[in-house]
């Protein structure tokens, strides 16, 4: 079958779905997602070969049932996972890629299927493989990485994808080019991070992996550390337990018992003066992150853009709106655009707009010189 124009096979695994989508350019054909453990995603395999033999027989079906061959794709991308970190943008699937998705990250990281599988399909129909703007993307100041502790160094762990793809997307907006902004944009969703972007490159933010950051609906975010200390030598958890706690029943889920942010609202709405309470303070959080990283930016921030899922409440928007708009203007991109993001960031390489990146397996940060190797080796 003929297709005119850049066909795009996007693909994105993460811990709980997989994605998977056709492009035309920028307009989606074919868009879906998949939750593990439904009906059409068992969410349990024998091993990662097991899921890439599940996944490769899904996605011939995708390719067939919407009238293409992998012959007429251009090029295929992924989030990709389980590499060392590395700068930003994309970067062409070579074997030193390929190898590392089999010594990091865990025997089972999902991430490492998006990967191998564009690395065999670009071999098999000789069309480039890129990933775009994955999990393990760093590109922190290196003032953002020194903590009061030299065992402790502040790692990226950041949504990039839709990150920078709301970033263009705002940059396109305004007739600018990304690289020439100063933003700090606010993902917020189940987990949230809030980012100074300067001329194109994350220096800093929150991380909502390692607790760092505001409350959000299943994360317990920022702690004080003595308090937390004298909690995890209790006895009431073992390990395992206070970190489901901290980053899967924190936030909204500990205090209100929900993580549903409509819920919430309600309740606040209708009176319950401790959802009121506790909806504020998420607020409070979210905008003094924000006020963070406009001092990373030293005041000089041409907008505060919020995305995620979160922003798509207007309750939301409208109070983040009335608390930020003295650091810059806010406009507001709600839900996730990852698949959009990878298919964009594809195509902006087919058209020559961006130079896609050599992988070494060689991680961005070496250490501070003189440091003692402690907490330097970072891998996603």
């Amino acid at each position: 079958m003929e297709h005119n124009g850049t066909n795009i096979l996007v693909i994105n695994f993460g811990s709980t779905s997989t994605k998977i989508a056709i492009f035309n350019g920028k307009e989606p054909v074919f868009i879906k997602s998949y939750d593990h453990g439904s009906d059409e995603y068992p969410g349990k395999f024998k091993d990662l070969n097991e899921h890439q033999q599940f996944a490769m027989g899904l996605i011939d079906g995708i390719v067939k049932d919407n009238g293409y061959a992998y012959e007429d794709f251009d090029v295929f991308v992924a989030r990709g996972g389980a590499q060392v970190f590395i700068e930003s943008g994309a970067y062409l699937i070579n074997d030193v890629m390929l190898e590392d998705t089999y010594k990091i990250g865990g025997e089972r990281h999902p991430g490492k299927l998006g990967t191998r599988i564009c690395y065999e399909l670009g071999k098999k129909y000789g069309k480039p493989a890129y990933i775009y703007n994955g999990p393990s993307v760093d590109e922190y100041r290196d003032e953002a990485r020194l903590t009061g502790l030299h065992e402790i160094i502040r790692s990226s762990h950041i949504h990039t994808l839709n990150q920078k793809e709301v970033a263009h997307r705002y940059a396109d907006k305004v007739g600018k080019k990304y690289e020439d902004l100063n933003l700090i944009v606010c993902h917020l969703g189940g987990g949230m991070t809030i980012t100074a972007h300067r001329k194109g490159r994350m220096i800093d933010s929150s991380d909502s992996v390692e607790g760092d950051g505001p409350m959000a609906p299943t994360r317990a975010g920022s702690l004080p550390a003595n308090p937390l200390i004298d909690l995890c030598f209790s006895g009431e958890y073992k390990k395992e337990e206070l970190i489901v706690r901290l980053v899967k029943n924190g936030g909204l889920m500990d205090h209100l018992g929900t993580a549903d942010l409509r819920e919430v609202e309600k309740r606040s709405a209708d009176g319950d003066a401790f959802a009121k309470i506790v909806y504020d303070t998420m607020v409070y959080q979210i905008t003094k992150y924000a006020g963070q990283m406009a001092a990373a930016l030293e005041g000089k921030v041409d907008a505060v853009l919020l995305t995620g899922g979160m922003a798509r409440s207007e309750k939301l928007v409208a109070a983040l709106t009335e608390k930020l708009t003295w650091i810059a203007p806010v406009d507001a991109f709600p839900g996730e655009f990852e698949m959009e993001g990878l298919a964009a960031g594809a195509l902006r390489v087919i058209r020559g707009e961006e130079q896609p990146k050599t992988y070494t397996g060689q991680d961005v940060w070496r250490g501070f010189p003189g440091q003692p190797d402690r907490g330097n080796t970072k891998q996603a």
